[in-house]
């Protein structure tokens, strides 16, 4: 079995009076050399699924239920001493907040060397050609200065390339990017997105992408999930989910996205999901796919821009042709590439 497989995953917070279900029982999987992303508004526990899957949750949380395997292995009982062996090694792990990733009083090239260490390699004159050839890869001017210096001589994007280059150090198999350009501006998030994408790509890695931006997940992503209150409502490959939203939620979130050439008063955009989708969802759970809500769901419209065949964006489809309906990405605000078209 390869690749990332997680099976009714719960996790709870426990306080002194109460306990707090985070998730509901989620399942999903990542395959071999393939992006997933992870989409929803804040709180929705899109941050908690990773740190659930890699052990990093903090208390109060807690997995109370459910697997994890990857790559044939089981994660979910694996002691604290052998999943730290795993970090790093198979999974990379790209956080939201650079500088709360690197050590402020420890210079770029001894973290690079603890990194080794941790895993019991050795630390020598490669390792370090290693450490540079990533951070040339990963689009650092200067690597040699980097290496000498501190996080808090960095921008934040180059502190976060410095990340990206910690994550890949390793080769591991699955790389999991937390929301990994939510700090930066536009411009930074892109060429950051298009550096780990590309070195996901080329090296046959996978990865797991949390974000609240559905461009990036246009972009980048090969399949999607949605989230709604601690459950996965829809998922799917990019192009279907995106053209064809089956829940509701998902549907409110592709019409929540503000496009430039849509005026104020044409836009028709509502604060959160929809009251019908609302009023009709259990507490715990998503409406089923096809239902009559989204049908008769207002919002349940296609978005107004869409890209045709050759991935050029169209206020019409081309005749005979399926389109990929997209929101105004913040990454890429003009098209998607050739191979992201359909």
């Amino acid at each position: 079995m390869t690749g990332l497989h997680v099976k009714d995953l719960v996790t709870e917070f426990h306080s002194r009076d109460k306990v707090t279900r985070a998730l509901h029982g989620i399942s999903f999987e990542v395959g071999s050399n393939e992006i997933v992303g992870i989409v929803g508004e804040s709180g929705s526990g899109k941050s908690t699924v990773v740190r659930s899957v890699i052990k990093l949750l903090m208390p109060p949380g807690k997995v109370t239920d459910g697997t994890v395997t990857f790559h044939g292995t089981e994660l979910s009982n694996m002691p604290d001493r052998k999943i730290r062996q795993l970090r790093g090694k198979d999974i990379g792990f790209v956080a939201q907040n650079p500088f709360s990733a690197l050590n402020p009083v420890v210079r770029i090239e001894k973290q690079f060397a603890n990194i080794a260490k941790a895993h019991g390699l050795k630390v020598d004159s490669e390792s370090r050609s290693r450490a540079l050839e990533l951070l040339t890869s990963t689009g650092v001017n200067d690597p040699e200065r980097v290496m000498r210096g501190y996080a808090h001589e960095l921008s934040g994007g180059m502190a976060q390339r410095v990340v990206i280059a910690m994550a890949l150090y390793l080769n591991p198999k699955l790389v999991i990017a937390d929301e990994p350009t939510t700090a930066l501006d536009l411009t930074v998030q892109r060429q950051v997105l298009d550096t780990l994408t590309r070195l996901t790509r080329d090296s046959g890695r996978s990865m797991l992408v949390v974000t609240h931006d559905l461009g990036v997940v246009a972009n980048y992503c090969d399949r999607v999930l949605v989230m709604y209150k601690g459950n996965i409502v829809e998922q799917g490959p990019v192009s279907e989910v995106f053209v064809h939203p089956q829940d509701p939620y998902t549907v409110s979130l592709l019409n929540s996205v503000v496009r430039p050439e849509a005026a104020p008063a044409e836009a028709g955009l509502e604060a959160g999901p929809p009251e019908a989708a609302l009023d009709a969802r259990p507490p715990e759970a998503g409406l089923e796919a096809g239902s009559p809500e989204v049908e008769s769901n207002p919002l349940a419209q296609p978005p107004a821009v869409v890209l045709n065949r050759r991935g050029q964006r169209t206020a019409t489809p081309d005749a005979g042709e399926p389109a990929l309906a997209v929101p105004a990405p913040s990454v890429h605000p003009t098209e998607l590439s050739e191979s992201r078209s359909t």
